[in-house]
């Protein structure tokens, strides 16, 4: 696809996927979405306006995870057409706690209760222990579908378990949860962090180190498996909801295709590394 410099255009695993699943002229049509971020306008009043945003960044050691960010309105604040503060950071206990600058992160900033999101990529420049600022390279806003409409319980402090695989009270979390924030990453474009739902159930565990999910029909940019087609880590982030306490895992992805039973005939495999709980 031609790029220039207002566009950027999709990159190599996204292209794969889309022309695997046979939707290239479909997705094209969607490339202006890619333009450079503009955080002045609508997007931006929207931001201001949210108390809950999820985003995807590496730790320390350079493991991928995806950590829940809330505050009051305002908490995130547009202070240029491509410039976000966050108001906040995430908090000890957390994976991604002290986390460091000159890195990618993807923010996925959501409202259940409207069913209203945007996804927000770009670099993260400053990493304090209550602020963030993230210059943006992308921001645009996602359609409405699989957000349940319901407002999630607060995010309560974090406790600092670690595992490598889920126990008995998690694996019934996968089992009940209506939605999640999935993370992922590509060596040039940078993390992103995107938003999957459906009936408790969608999410599966094969095993106590394996999930599964089918992949649903979608706006066919394919942002996230084409970045899993390009570099397999992935993080997961998900919350009770009635505790609100979160779950998070870190691990390696990988798409089936032409799965017998599912809806696109793909579905996605989550190998479990690490658990944060």
């Amino acid at each position: 696809m031609k790029t220039d410099a207002t566009v950027r255009g999709f990159h190599d695993g996204e292209l794969e996927v889309q022309r695997r699943a046979g939707v290239e002229a479909q997705a094209a049509r969607l490339t202006g979405m890619l333009a450079p971020a503009e955080l002045r306008g609508g997007l931006g009043l929207f931001l201001a306006g949210r108390t809950y945003a999820a985003m995807s960044a590496r730790d320390a050691t350079g493991r991928l995870w995806v950590s829940p960010l809330a505050g009051p309105a305002g908490f995130l604040a547009p202070t240029g057409p491509a410039t976000l503060e966050v108001h906040t950071a995430p908090a000890p206990g957390d994976p991604l706690h002290g986390l460091p600058a000159g890195q990618p992160v993807g923010l996925l900033v959501i409202e259940y209760a409207a069913r209203r999101r945007a996804r927000v990529n770009g670099t993260l420049v400053t990493a304090g222990a209550d602020r963030l600022v993230v210059e943006v390279a992308e921001a645009y806003g996602n359609c409405p579908q699989y957000i349940p409409p319901r407002t999630p319980a607060a995010v309560p402090p974090r406790g600092s378990g670690r595992a490598t695989a889920l126990d008995a009270g998690q694996l019934a979390l996968v089992g009940s949860v209506d939605t999640f924030v999935l993370g992922t990453t590509h060596p040039d474009r940078g993390n992103d962090a995107s938003h999957r739902g459906g009936a408790p159930g969608f999410l599966r565990a094969e095993s106590g180190t394996r999930l599964v999910w089918d992949d649903l029909p979608g706006n066919q940019m394919f942002n996230s498996l084409g970045n899993l087609a390009a570099d397999p880590a992935a993080a997961l982030l998900l919350l009770d909801p009635v505790s609100g306490q979160a779950l998070q895992l870190s691990g390696m992805a990988s798409v089936r295709w032409d799965v017998p039973g599912s809806p696109t005939g793909r579905q996605v495999v989550f190998e479990i590394e690490a658990v944060a709980s």
